[in-house]
């Protein structure tokens, strides 16, 4: 995510961070490069020249001058100002404080309003809610069936729609089912629409007064860069938005639209989208992001996301069985590897973990992420005895796994290989000082060879 703006800004920074004393001209030959930097991150001219602006009047006043370490310093003023360009702080959904709290999804066809529903009801169930799913988009060819399937997936009713509908009914009925079956979170998608058609903004006013929505929230396509916030303020001129949800935001290398939106618009990111499934959306958090891009992690990102996406009974019954010297097998190993995967892969994990996203970025190239899916396809081609009991795996069988998996020999000794080295680090844990070596030897199970040198 943003790996281009981050590389950049973290190369101009690294020269500053051991400065012993800075002056207004090297501030400026930074604040050059910072600047670039984010005019190819496809930021907003306006939004970049007023943070400028305000990081050059910190810089060059008392708050560096005074520090012990001035480059360190700089360097928190980059990130402070990253953060409050970007809306400071966290801002959740608004709550009714009678009935269900109602939010209206809109935006243009094809920026993912429809998934960024469904993502919308899987995150607020996990966190109590009750969500209600409304498909009003009349006009989009199995937009109805699209949610419809999404809330069967998530095991949460959907209003029952027809394409033949008016949607504004279909909102105002949807609400009072809401309130009759004590639904707290009534989520309307929306058609796709352009500001310029009046007819069907019309439609959204109407839909407004009617349903009296706590939240507006604009879909935006991160990949779209700067034209995602110019078409949300243009939104935001005819209706009045509350908030933005940014998707395909790990897709995006540059990250000009996260960090334009919150300026242009005046409404603030609220939630960011973060891969196809349904578990995919990240509250907006300014401050971890900004971290991020400066190559700082985001470590209470990365231990929410573990609650919320790691299988805690597995952990403990492997931990468990560690520790007792059972043993480690393929089973196990394989429910780690379903585990990582889970929290996005190898790169994602890496870029939330302090210092290490230049780190993940290295990896893409090494690391075929699809590997762990091959990986997985040769465990689930073994026999139950075979994956308790790698030792018994010879020769034929192992061309018989290959053929199984659609792999090839080379292919199960790999697995075999990295198996065997995570079960010696394993063994390890339970013991004095356990955990230390296991992570001088974390770099044996890392695919292909370990960790990249920096």
């Amino acid at each position: 995510m943003f790996e281009n703006l981050s590389q950049k800004l973290t190369t101009t920074l690294r020269k500053v961070r051991g400065q012993g004393r800075l002056t207004e001209t090297n501030i400026d030959d930074s604040l050059k490069e910072v600047k670039m930097a984010l005019l190819e991150a496809d930021v907003n001219f306006r939004v970049v020249k007023a943070f400028l602006k305000s990081v050059k009047s910190r810089a060059i006043g008392e708050e560096v001058q005074g520090s012990l370490t001035p480059g360190q310093q700089f360097i928190k003023i980059v990130n402070d100002e990253l953060t409050n360009m970007m809306g400071a702080s966290n801002e959740s959904l608004a709550k009714s404080e009678d009935g269900p709290t109602v939010v209206m999804v809109v935006g243009l066809q094809g920026a993912g309003k429809t998934s960024s529903v469904g993502k919308l009801a899987n995150y607020h169930a996990q966190k109590g809610f009750s969500p209600y799913l409304v498909p009003a988009d009349v006009y989009r060819p199995a937009a109805i069936d699209q949610l419809r399937i999404l809330a069967e997936s998530l095991h949460l009713p959907c209003h029952p729609s027809k394409n033949d509908q008016n949607p504004v009914e279909i909102a105002a009925s949807a609400v009072e089912a809401a309130r009759i079956n004590n639904r707290d979170l009534v989520l309307i998608d929306t058609a796709g629409r352009l500001h310029i058609d009046s007819q069907l903004m019309d439609e959204l006013h109407q839909m407004r007064q009617r349903v009296n929505p706590q939240e507006i929230l604009f879909v935006a396509d991160a990949m779209t860069g700067q034209d995602a916030a110019n078409t949300a303020k243009a939104f935001s001129d005819v209706l009045p938005l509350t908030g933005v949800i940014l998707t395909k935001a790990d897709g995006d290398a540059r990250g000009g639209a996260a960090l334009s939106v919150k300026t242009i618009t005046g409404q603030p990111i609220k939630f960011m989208g973060v891969g196809e499934t349904v578990d995919g959306l990240e509250a907006f958090h300014p401050d971890r992001l900004a971290s991020r891009i400066l190559g700082m992690g985001d470590i209470l990102g990365l231990i929410e996301e573990a609650e919320q996406k790691l299988d805690k009974e597995k952990a403990e019954k492997v931990a468990k069985k560690v520790l007792k010297g059972k043993g480690f097998d393929l089973e196990d190993f394989r429910d780690q590897l379903q585990q990582m995967r889970n929290m996005g892969g190898m790169k994602a994990l890496l870029e939330k973990m302090p210092g290490m996203g230049q780190m993940g970025a290295q990896m893409q190239s090494q690391v075929d992420e699809k590997q762990f899916v091959r990986m997985e396809a040769v465990i689930n081609s073994m026999t139950p005895i075979e994956r308790r009991d790698p030792e018994v795996i010879n020769g034929s069988r192992k061309q018989r796994i290959a053929a199984g998996s659609g792999t090839d020999v080379q292919e199960v000794n790999k697995v075999l290989k990295q198996h065997k080295q995570m079960s010696k680090m394993m063994k390890k844990v339970g013991k004095k000082g356990g955990m230390q070596k296991m992570m001088r030897g974390i770099s044996g199970m890392m695919p292909p060879g370990g960790m990249p040198r920096l």
